[in-house]
């Protein structure tokens, strides 16, 4: 493969990241690293027990350094929505490849994280969905080297945009 090493996938919690990078990482040949199950797998606990037992920063703070410290090399990575906190992180990722943010709408969001368990989400408890939306958006957009719209897509259809719209020519530093 002449592209990047390393596709970061960021975006809102319940846009697909996990899913969509499982997919993409079989269309392009590469491993697949999502930072969640690697912050859980160092903890020995989920993530909404990390929230539960030390906060949303303390989970924000593990997940920059899984970021900081996670093998790259030629993976596909679903982060954490978090992940755009972390200037270091975000540098770090931008290095290595291009970052992709799955752009979802509110209500794709509210369904998706409404019909699964308890999802760890880092964030101030206090904030409601629109509110977190409205703080993280546009960081997204500031770091996205690609955005891909995934309404009304399957995780198939959303793999296929990312895999035909990333840069053939994408070096690492």
């Amino acid at each position: 493969m002449n592209g990047p090493t390393t596709i970061s996938l960021i975006g809102m919690p319940g846009s697909g990241k996990s899913t969509v990078g499982i997919i993409l990482a079989k269309q392009l040949g590469m491993r697949i690293v999502d930072s969640d199950l690697d912050i859980q797998s160092r903890a020995g606990r989920s993530l909404q027990s990390i929230l539960d037992m030390e906060g949303y920063t303390a989970l924000r703070r593990r997940e920059e350094d899984v970021l900081l410290d996670i093998d790259l090399h030629n993976a596909v990575l679903a982060t954490g929505g978090s992940a755009v906190y972390s200037d270091a992180a975000v540098a770090r990722l931008q290095a290595a490849g291009p970052l992709v943010y799955l752009q979802t709408d509110l209500a794709a969001l509210r369904q998706r994280i409404a019909a699964a368990p308890p999802r760890g989400i880092a964030s101030d408890p206090a904030l409601s969905l629109e509110q977190l939306c409205a703080q993280r958006i546009p960081l997204y957009e500031r770091f996205a080297s690609l955005t891909i719209v995934t309404d009304g897509k399957t995780p198939q259809q959303i793999a296929t945009d990312i895999a035909t719209s990333l840069p053939t020519n994408h070096q690492p530093l």
